[in-house]
């Protein structure tokens, strides 16, 4: 087969006669760090040789050994929607055309070593400009600056590493987004319940500047967009994060006009709501995994 754009491919051996080739659409598989939680799943299962991941359908194929039953039984816990689109037998053999770069390879590397970088700095000024300013729309961004940084620290443990350390890093990452997002939760009832005065200029200027942050991660990203699917997803899912940005810019200016501090409560319930999503679904993916019928 011809690798497409846009797709990155596993291989663990050839493909011989026997073997079939099932494609599954993913609809939830939207971040980078889904993509790293598939493989988990994907571990357990016996008789799997390739996988072929392509983001921008949400689609997965993957070349096995007997019925697709079992494997469609892995993706189904993880949340993401998962259900069979196909099933072909494969007739002849597939050789590894063209090995995709892994994960580890130097400029991917970098760029993923210079976002988390770039996020996690972002959580300390945010977090601190936040708890100054009163602002619980600034600290839940914070929070989600932490997250972002976590879910490349997973892409980058994921580079090598064994299974059973991914699947550690990557539930661990759950663990703490989910705390945070908790504590950000507690401190918008106690903030709504004993009154609070945010300063709406720091908001929009620590806003503008998480913005410039994340959009520098962007630019990093960009050229990397089309390649594997760890820095495609990252570049989608740091693009998306910029839409945070511009609400607690929005927010700050809301409270601005109307001296109300409503508006810094909404945003920080909704981007800490988004963090804690985000995190139960990595933990459900990373749970312990399942028992799994055998192929056949």
């Amino acid at each position: 087969m011809v690798q497409a754009e846009g797709r990155r491919r596993v291989h663990n051996g050839p493909v011989s006669t026997g073997r079939s080739q099932s494609t599954f659409i993913l609809p939830g598989m939207d971040c980078p760090a889904e993509e790293q939680l598939v493989r988990f799943a994907l571990a357990d299962v016996p008789g799997i040789e390739q996988l072929d991941f392509s983001l921008d359908d949400r689609r997965l194929s993957v070349v096995h050994e007997g019925g697709a039953v079992p494997v469609l039984g892995a993706l189904t816990p993880l949340g993401l929607g998962a259900r069979l689109d196909g099933s072909v037998p494969l007739t002849g053999s597939t050789a590894d055309h063209g090995k995709p770069a892994e994960l580890g390879a130097g400029s991917e590397r970098r760029v993923l070593v210079a976002v988390l970088g770039i996020n996690a700095a972002m959580f300390v000024i945010e977090l601190l400009a936040g708890l100054w300013a009163q602002s619980t729309g600034l600290v839940a961004d914070a929070v989600d600056m932490l997250a972002d940084a976590s879910v490349y620290a997973v892409a980058l443990a994921a580079a090598g590493g064994a299974h059973a350390y991914q699947r550690r890093a990557a539930r661990a990452s759950g663990w703490l987004q989910l705390a945070l997002a908790a504590l950000v939760g507690i401190q918008v009832v106690h903030r709504a319940m004993t009154g609070s005065e945010p300063v709406s200029a720091a908001m929009m200027a620590m806003g503008v500047l998480a913005l410039v942050a994340n959009l520098s991660c962007v630019a990093l990203l960009a050229r990397h967009r089309r390649g594997g699917m760890h820095l495609r997803a990252s570049w989608i899912f740091t693009t998306n994060d910029a839409l945070a940005n511009l609400g607690v810019i929005l927010a700050g200016l809301a409270v601005w006009l109307t001296g109300s501090a409503v508006p810094d409560l909404v945003i920080g319930a909704a981007i800490a709501m988004l963090v804690a999503s985000g995190a139960l679904r990595i933990l459900r993916m990373t749970g312990s995994p399942q028992p799994v019928a055998p192929l056949g």
